[in-house]
């Protein structure tokens, strides 16, 4: 029995008549999807979160903060329009934990490669750093470079947790190597980040004027990759800010039986 494709017999072309009446041949859908399919696995989405897609986030549940419903019609444009009127830049998620950050950063990937043959990259902050320190190692065959390669060559990249390592100059030095070789050559990078995008390198937050000893210090996105880090930022990505409360909180926990 033949596999060939209904539409175009297996040549991977179908002829297409324009409404002047001329014939030109265009590759098939069967072609488009196998496209597809091989930009998304080379794009590494860890299968945790492959279901994440555009259309399955829900900004609008009960008692959802109206951010989310922003933060989502800013995906939608922002996929509608690229790479025109995006022209390189792309978009920092600022938020807490659970709020879906990560969820609609791959909806954003997974949509801008179906609907744009986007080559794509995801890829996990912390993870990189730990894979960069093991190429040090000389029993490693892998080496920097060659794992940097593809994080500066994707055409748009999902770097996400940025800021969850603990900072050190080696830390700073990285973040500033990878962000900075994404800035000189234009390339679009969508960004998660638990910490706030703020300028000052800290800020106390209170719950009440007379009770200082509630007082709690809470790390910025600059201290976590430095302020110089946070400002090129500013250029690359456009912010997007998403509040409300932990969705994973209210999920159903995992559980045996």
């Amino acid at each position: 029995m033949s596999n060939s494709c209904p539409i175009c017999g297996g040549s991977g072309l179908k002829l297409t008549v324009s409404p002047k009446g001329e014939r030109y041949a265009e590759d098939c859908v069967c072609q488009l999807r196998l496209r597809t399919d091989r930009l998304l696995r080379n794009a590494a989405i860890p299968e945790r979160y492959e279901h994440c897609i555009l259309e399955s986030f829900d900004p609008n549940f009960h008692g959802a903060d109206s951010s989310l419903s922003a933060a989502y019609m800013m995906a939608r444009s922002f996929v509608a329009e690229y790479p025109v009127a995006t022209e390189g830049r792309g978009l920092l998620l600022v938020g807490t934990v659970g709020v879906g950050k990560t969820h609609l950063a791959i909806g954003i990937l997974q949509a801008l490669i179906a609907e744009k043959s986007v080559r794509g990259l995801f890829c996990d902050y912390r993870e990189l750093l730990k894979r960069i320190q093991e190429s040090y190692n000389p029993q490693v065959a892998t080496t920097e470079l060659q794992i940097l390669a593809p994080i500066f060559d994707a055409e748009v990249l999902l770097l996400d947790e940025l800021g969850a390592q603990k900072p050190t100059d080696w830390v700073w030095d990285t973040v500033a190597l990878i962000l900075n070789t994404r800035y000189n050559h234009k390339r679009t990078t969508l960004i998660t980040t638990n910490y706030s995008n703020h300028p000052e390198s800290r800020r106390v937050r209170t719950a009440g004027a007379l009770d200082a000893r509630r007082a709690v210090q809470e790390e910025s996105l600059g201290d976590r990759i430095g302020e110089r880090m946070r400002s090129r930022l500013a250029e690359m990505c456009v912010e997007v800010e998403m509040r409300g409360d932990d969705f994973r909180q209210g999920a159903r926990r995992a559980r045996f039986g």
